[in-house]
């Protein structure tokens, strides 16, 4: 295999890893609603599980209130029970058009929690990278016994490797940074 090419696959399986964990930072609670809380949630759609952004527009009147419209008006029970029996516990008011859905204000321990869990996202991401630079490493190797690459392209190809893999850790810091300011901003 080309170095170029393990050079590509390695980066695409790191931007893979960055792009999973800021899609899992974007569910995780602050101090303001976002849609993302909710549009995750698997609706019992006529026999089928759907996304309630499927199904629904999911709009944020006020930083405290998440308000859902379903298409069908028909459809509001199914999207308030599978609110309830989310993992989510929060409180729904429902008009009989819509849903609303306050928000509590988060104590500082709960705050305290939820950086916790980033934290823990972060590290699993960073792990991702790792391992992903330890495949592109072994490839390297393999090229080198293959005598594909010389001894100086494979040192070459390993320095690049560990650059990017600095690269994309700093991309996981800083998403980890900015998330745990959102969530501590009160």
């Amino acid at each position: 295999m080309p170095l170029d090419d393990i050079l590509l696959d390695f980066e695409e399986q790191m931007e893979k890893a960055v792009a999973h964990l800021k899609h899992e930072l974007s569910g995780v609670r602050t101090g303001r609603a976002s849609p993302a809380l909710v549009e995750h949630i698997q609706v019992d759609y006529y026999g089928s599980m759907t996304s309630l952004k499927s199904i629904a527009v999911i709009q944020i009147p006020e930083a405290t209130q998440i308000q859902i419209k379903p298409f069908n008006p028909s459809d509001l029970k199914a999207i308030d029970r599978a609110i309830s029996d989310s993992k989510l516990n929060l409180p729904t008011s429902s008009d009989g058009k819509s849903i609303r859905i306050n928000l509590p204000p988060m104590s500082q321990d709960r705050r305290l929690q939820m950086v916790a869990s980033t934290k823990s996202m972060g590290e699993h991401a960073k792990i991702s990278i790792r391992n992903a630079r330890r495949d592109a490493n072994k490839l390297v190797d393999t090229e080198e016994k293959g005598k594909i690459l010389t001894e100086d392209d494979a040192e070459n190809a390993k320095e690049q490797i560990q650059e990017l893999t600095k690269t994309y850790e700093t991309k996981v810091d800083e998403a980890m940074e900015k998330k745990r300011h959102d969530i501590l901003d009160v």
